[in-house]
Formats: C-alpha cells, structure tokens, sequence
C-alpha cells in the first residue's frame, strides 16, 4: 500500500472525517418515534419490483454496520423487522461489539495515556472484515432469502462478500453507505473525490498519532463541548441531543487505518448480478449526497441492466430519521430474486 492511502496525510484527512460514519447502524438508534428526518421516501428506478411481501416470505437481513460501531446499534431496526416476521442477523466485526476493545485509558479518562496506548484493532484489515460478514451470510443464506444491508463504512465489506459469494444474496442494500467504483476503488478515494469536499472534519477531536497507533481513535466520552459540536454536526445535527448522547454512547474509540486504503469495486460478473437499492440520506455530512449520486451512477454504468433502486430520504443526516418505520419499510419493499 502506498503512503498515500496508508499512513499519509490522505489516509490521515479521511479518517477524519470518518470519525462519523460511526454508526454504522447507528443510523437510527437514536430513538423509534416519529421526529426529525423524512418519513417517507421518494423511489426511482425500481427494475426489479418492490411493496410488501407477500404474507408468508420470511427473509433474513444480515446487517452490517459501520466504523467505530456495532451490530447493536441496528436495534431499533432490528426489532421492528422480526415484530413484521423476518430473521435477522446484526454483524459485530472482529473486535467490535461483543469482542470490542476498549482502551484502559479510555474508561479512566486518562488522555495522556489514551494517546499512546496500543490497540489490536490495528492488526485488522478489510479482508478480515469481509471474511466475517460473508461468514454470516454462508449460514444465513440456508434458510432462505438472503437481503445483505450495509450503512456507511460497511458498504466495502459487503462489496467483497457481493464479489465472493453473489449466488447467495438475494438483495444488497447500501444505506449511506460506500460502493466504490474503478475510479474510485478505496475508501480513501471516495472521500477524496470532490463530490467528498463538504464532508466534516475532525482535526482537532482525534486522539494521539494515527499513523504511530494504525487507528483512528477517538474520545466520544469527552466534556469538551467543542468537540461534542463537531461530533453532533457529523453526525446528527438536527437531532435532539439526548438522541445525540444515546448513539455516542456505543461507540468505539478505535477503528483500524488499514481498510481505508483497500480495495472493495464491486466487479460485474459476480457483485453486478445482484439486485440492490441505495437508501439516499439527502443531508447527510458524511458520505455527502453528491458522493452517493456519484457511486450510485457509476455502478449503474457498470451494470446498466442491473440498476440501483434509490429511495430518497431528503432530510436525513447521516444516520438517518429518527423515526425507523420508513428506513425498514425500504428495506422490507425491495424483491428478492429467484437463485
């Protein structure tokens, strides 16, 4: 990997702005009524189908979820997909979630150590993330129609698992989520892109030397209402704070460098047969609208037989409405294919 896409001042801008694209599914364990956010989408495309299913079509959703997060974080969808019937499986990537690590600094609040403090997380790549989805998916993929949803970060690993095994997705759901292209194969290069320039950033919240610790670490924990501002505005500015504090709540301080600068373009023959949908956060200061309709466009020339669904949720940030109803609407709606 060159020093451009790891451990260079690229791979160090982009993982700062990464710092919120924290809730993979956070998206919407803010909170479950109705409040800021769309209610509803608007629907383009749709080639192949879409509405309810049928009474009686139980699907599994394997969730995967984003930097710096956890598979817990897809809760409120979670539950309200198996209230309608459906299976369920929310990933937890290695050393996320019930394996997370959690620096010893961190729980103390001691900064000058937090700072230095190794971390495993470091250790990990993109290969280990895709491994581990696509290992929920070979089991889930047993007992029926399969609907791989990834939001924010998650979109690389589940491109790999798109590319490894396409004969057992039925669906793939990008949800403010990364689906990089030829010309922009990595994470790092979709954020560099121009449509990437008014993504927020977060010089002055990151913690110790990135390319000393190989992470991009973070104190979610802070006092400082600077950074909790910078945080919010990320994140979730029109929300109201105590949903603010429930999703900071859950994060990981630690996410590793290295997948930034990997590989993950979906490849024609295998991922681009996959039917799939983009659920389109229109305020999002992530993965800005202009960068998600730049990725959806460029996969949909690269499988112009095979096009994304897009539904629009206009005033979204970046982990979405408040309120999940239409986010799981979406996602129940979309076909499934016949393998």
């Amino acid at each position: 990997m060159s020093g451009d896409s790891y451990g260079g001042r690229v791979t160090r801008r982009i993982a700062l702005r990464n710092a919120g694209i924290v809730a993979g599914g956070a998206a919407l364990a803010a909170g479950t009524g109705a409040g800021t956010g769309a209610a509803s989408a608007a629907v383009r495309g749709a080639p192949h189908g879409g509405g309810r299913p049928r009474h009686g079509t139980v699907r599994t959703y394997v969730l995967v979820h984003g930097t710096h997060s956890a598979g817990a974080y897809w809760t409120p969808i979670a539950r309200e997909l198996t209230l309608r019937g459906h299976r369920v499986v929310a990933v937890d990537q290695p050393l996320h979630g019930a394996e997370a690590f959690v620096p010893e600094a961190y729980q103390t609040q001691d900064l000058r150590a937090l700072a230095t403090e190794p971390s495993p997380v470091a250790r990990l790549g993109l290969d280990d993330y895709a491994r581990r989805v696509e290992q929920a998916v070979r089991r889930a993929a047993e007992h029926g129609p399969l609907v791989l949803v990834a939001h924010s970060m998650g979109g690389i690993s589940v491109t790999r698992t798109g590319n490894a095994v396409p004969e057992l997705i039925d669906h793939i759901c990008y949800m403010a989520s990364f689906c990089p292209s030829r010309s922009m194969p990595t994470l790092n290069d979709c954020m560099s892109a121009p449509e990437s320039a008014s993504a927020v950033s977060t010089d002055e919240q990151v913690v110790g030397d990135m390319e000393r610790l190989g992470v991009a670490r973070f104190n979610w924990r802070t006092g400082r209402r600077k950074d909790l501002d910078v945080f919010k505005e990320m994140i979730c500015a029109d929300h109201p704070d105590d949903a603010f504090r429930r999703v900071i709540a859950g994060m990981q301080t630690d996410e590793t460098l290295r997948a930034y600068g990997e590989r993950a373009v979906g490849e024609r023959d295998t991922w681009g047969r996959v039917p799939r949908t983009y659920l389109r956060f229109g305020r999002d200061r992530l993965v800005t609208p202009e960068l998600q309709d730049r990725m959806i466009n460029e996969a949909d020339r690269l499988t112009p037989g095979n096009q994304f669904t897009v539904h629009d949720f206009t005033r979204a940030p970046h982990i979405g409405p408040l309120d999940p109803a239409p986010v799981v609407d979406a996602l129940e709606g979309v076909a499934v294919r016949r393998r």
